[in-house]
């Protein structure tokens, strides 16, 4: 069975070809958010098993996005995961995944790690 999956991003591009190739690996897009508000919205809607959230929207920031969404979260930002500090770990997302490096792959095996 696929995983349901609602991306979070400001910019519909990414969106759109993180939408492609996750949907290419074997998950279930089941929306897409601009922004932090649309996105809470949405997963109370969809329930997703996962959200792939960016860490800064024109909103609010992703981290306290991450907080108010009840399922599992793994944030994403083209910014180096440095530039982020000890936010990414003190967060509640199962993970960091850079946007460049992003794959069902990853994202399948952060969510392997809360089996």
């Amino acid at each position: 069975m696929a995983h349901r999956l609602l991306i979070v991003d400001d910019h519909a591009g990414f969106r759109s070809s993180a939408r492609r190739l996750l949907e290419l690996d074997g998950f279930d897009v089941v929306g897409e958010a601009a922004d932090g508000r649309e996105a809470l919205e949405l997963a109370r809607m969809v329930l997703p098993d996962l959200v792939l959230l960016d860490v800064a929207l024109p909103d609010a920031s992703g981290f306290e996005i991450a907080e108010r969404i009840s399922a599992p979260v793994v944030l994403t930002s083209s910014r180096d995961p440095v530039d982020l500090g000890r936010r990414i770990d003190e967060s509640c997302a199962l993970g960091f995944v850079p946007k460049d490096r992003l794959s069902g792959e990853l994202l399948r095996a952060l969510l392997r790690q809360t089996r």
